[in-house]
């Protein structure tokens, strides 16, 4: 049924032999059954912490849980002991923990079914048909939905993250409880909550994941932003949309061609300044949202600090979000299109392309034109020329051994100078043609 790894069967033979219970249990089983790889080995045992570390005297633990970690070799397996859990604080943190007698009583307390499978290397422990479950694509939660996400309302968003991530469906009661206890998230940490909605974000269905998360009135919660985007149409006159701006931003997270999950999340917030921003003509019914980028860019501010992201994360979510709307023309200038790269930075060109790609499916256009594609040839050529001082193919260096000068602040000035003719077009960035310019009478004049 399962074939373990070698490193993994040695592991639990050293506990075998010594007459103790061992399983791997949790996502790894899972991914076992679905024939997906998997780097994240736990296990649970009936031998004790101080047992486990008799065992293996390199191991460690420092945790209320009882987890051992033991390295092997570019692994480190976490071994717990069976245990219970009772009286939940906080909706996340059990006050009592107990070792349990059998694995049966572990994989109780479990989250969901389809976690809460053990193997013992020949036979598989499923005592919450999580197997079944499996082959049905279906996400349930081990006994009373009610219980479960009450117990740790991490749950809720873990449940829309395993159906994102594997393509199945959440069961009707186990939905109808997150529906019931969504609220409970706001109890969740910050970093906690921008976790899980990064993995639901990098899933292979991020697009039915936010799904998930707005029809079960958590994105309430946690995006209150784009949940109140679907309340906002878009359809009108002159107008080449075809959804409200909520469906439009899935939408375009949807056909979003990233992997990365910081451009997919900027592509599904590109629009949610268009909340604030909108208005009706009332003779014509044509609808604008002038400005939305301006009021966006400072709600994906604030989206970044609530979450908690990285400086770098935030940067880079900030700049997409601000920028969208540039403008595609076969009109553009060189020195437009310079400006376009210095604002968005050459390291985001590509996310800034694949959210218009996005951006345009989302909203029933084409994937491209012709006028995306030439500025997409455009951006590729204007970057072969310099765009800052020291991108000259001469330095400082060549200034002074051509034009037998000391260094000193004439030095830079003459490559200002230089500069200013390559980005005008007037010369060529090239060696020969540079120090040919720099001879001229009267160039290297500088005041």
């Amino acid at each position: 049924m399962i074939k373990l790894p070698s490193s993994i069967s040695r592991l639990m033979q050293v506990f075998r032999d010594h007459r103790y219970q061992i399983y791997v249990v949790g996502g790894a089983v899972r991914d076992a059954l679905l024939d997906l790889a998997s780097d994240n080995w736990d296990f649970a045992t009936s031998a004790t912490p101080e047992q486990i570390q008799q065992l293996f005297p390199d191991s460690f633990y420092h945790n209320q849980y009882g987890t051992v970690s033991v390295p092997s070799q570019k692994l480190i397996f976490e071994i717990t002991p069976f245990r219970q859990e009772s009286d939940y604080r906080d909706a996340r943190h059990p006050r009592q923990i107990r070792w349990a007698k059998t694995i049966e009583q572990d994989l109780s307390r479990r989250d969901f079914t389809v976690n809460a499978m053990a193997f013992d290397g020949k036979t598989l422990v499923d005592p919450w048909h999580g197997a079944d479950h499996l082959r049905e694509k279906k996400i349930k939660t081990v006994g009373d939905p009610f219980q479960r996400f009450r117990e740790d309302g991490l749950r809720l968003m873990r449940a829309v993250r395993l159906a994102a991530q594997l393509g199945f469906f959440i069961e009707e009661s186990t939905r109808q409880a997150i529906r019931d206890n969504a609220q409970l998230i706001e109890k969740i940490s910050a970093e906690r909550v921008r976790d899980e909605l990064m993995k639901i974000i990098a899933s292979p269905h991020p697009a039915d994941g936010v799904l998930f998360l707005h029809n079960t009135g958590l994105l309430h919660y946690i995006l209150p932003e784009l949940e109140a985007c679907f309340s906002v149409p878009q359809k009108s006159p002159k107008r080449h949309h075809i959804f409200d701006v909520g469906t439009h931003a899935v939408m375009a997270l949807k056909h979003c061609p990233s992997a990365d999950p910081v451009t997919r999340l900027a592509t599904l917030l590109h629009d949610i300044g268009k909340v604030q921003t909108f208005r009706k003509d009332a003779k014509t019914g044509l609808i604008t949202f002038y400005n939305h980028e301006v009021v966006g860019t400072r709600l994906v501010e604030k989206i970044a600090q609530r979450l908690k992201f990285s400086n770098q994360d935030k940067a880079k979510l900030v700049t997409l979000v601000k920028y969208h709307q540039f403008t595609v023309t076969e009109v553009a200038t060189d020195k437009a299109i310079r400006r376009f790269i210095r604002q968005v930075g050459k390291e985001n060109l590509n996310a800034m392309l694949d959210l218009r790609t996005g951006d345009r499916i989302g909203s029933g256009a084409k994937p491209t034109s012709w006028r995306l594609e030439l500025f997409k040839k455009r951006l590729v050529e204007v970057q072969k020329e310099p765009f800052k001082v020291t991108d000259l193919k001469i330095n400082g260096h060549d200034v002074m051994e051509t034009l037998r000068l000391s260094p000193g602040p004439a030095v830079g000035q003459i490559l200002a100078k230089v500069f200013a003719r390559v980005v005008d077009g007037q010369v060529k960035n090239q060696k020969p043609d540079l120090i040919k310019l720099i001879k001229q009478p009267g160039f290297s004049t500088v005041h």
